[in-house]
């Protein structure tokens, strides 16, 4: 639903258990199939988002910490992974 932004099925009259599925896909007799590029279900989030120029402030190397100036994606508690950029100043 999100993904696609679907709006999904009625909370009454006679739908159940089904409020945040898609519904009917497929075609009547005409085509018999579903047709390529259909919006459907799968995976949605999760990727590689790269941030670059922020700042390295300080190393804390007794507690294990990397103070960066600038915003970081991802949850609180996540992995970032750090890399030096190609670019020269």
């Amino acid at each position: 639903m999100k993904r696609h932004n679907f709006a999904g099925q009625r909370a009454t009259h006679g739908v159940k258990k089904v409020h945040r599925q898609s519904g009917g896909t497929g075609c009547s007799a005409d085509p018999s199939r579903v047709i390529k590029g259909m919006k459907m279900a799968g995976q949605y989030g999760n990727a590689r988002i790269t941030v670059r120029n922020l700042e390295v402030v300080r190393v804390d190397a007794e507690n294990n910490l990397l103070l960066v100036r600038g915003a970081v994606p991802g949850p609180a508690g996540g992995y970032v992974s750090i890399r030096e950029t190609n670019i020269l100043r």
